[in-house]
């Protein structure tokens, strides 16, 4: 038994539990939740395809919810934490906020709160910063953007490319709505999220 016990702590120091932390957790609304088209589709797993293809020892995990709001997701975010273990946490909230005329203040408050939870949790986290529609004005949008900025500065993170850029500009590559993007576009914002969240995992 007692080489047995030995065994077993050997085992530990040479491989640490780091399966339990070997997760990306994706944090985001409609745009990660493949609204509009197949899941198998989206860039969450296109990302996770990517993962697997380049033999990254990470599992992908999504939890986006389209509609999902920063309070929405600071207050599930807890539970979320404890269940998928993850080593980095992309992001991807905001723009409902926006589009529903949420305060500016509240907004940026939000995403503290929830960059402050991952890191005191021990999570690296990458923000994806978000632009609301033309129609809502170029001062409104502006304010609305530099939140992104100033969550990243004052917390220390890493901060993406606006993930539908080279998307949203291009009505062929978004759907009928004008808010969420096709399917022949999906490897785009990949692309756009790729290179800042490539750099964090070979940190």
């Amino acid at each position: 038994m007692y080489y047995r016990n030995l065994l077993f702590v050997i085992y530990f120091i040479i491989f640490p539990v780091s399966a339990q932390g070997k997760n990306i957790l994706v944090l985001g609304d409609s745009l990660s939740a493949a609204y509009g088209i197949p899941v198998e589709q989206g860039w969450v797993s296109l990302l996770e395809q990517r993962i697997i293809g380049q033999e990254l020892n990470y599992k992908v995990l999504n939890a986006s919810i389209s509609g999902e709001t920063t309070l929405g997701a600071r207050t599930r975010l807890d539970k979320l934490l404890k269940e998928h273990q993850p080593e980095f946490v992309i992001i991807e909230l905001g723009a409902n906020d926006g589009l529903r005329g949420f305060a500016l203040a509240e907004i940026e408050k939000n995403l503290s709160d929830i960059v402050i939870k991952i890191k005191k949790y021990g999570a690296e986290v990458l923000l994806v910063p978000m632009q609301l529609p033309p129609n809502y004005g170029a001062a409104y949008n502006q304010r609305f953007m530099s939140i992104y900025k100033s969550v990243s500065d004052n917390m220390n993170v890493n901060l993406s490319k606006f993930i539908l850029d080279d998307i949203a500009q291009y009505p062929e590559l978004m759907q009928a709505d004008g808010l969420h993007p096709v399917q022949a576009a999906q490897a785009v914002m990949l692309e756009n999220i790729w290179p800042d969240l490539k750099a964090l995992i070979h940190k």
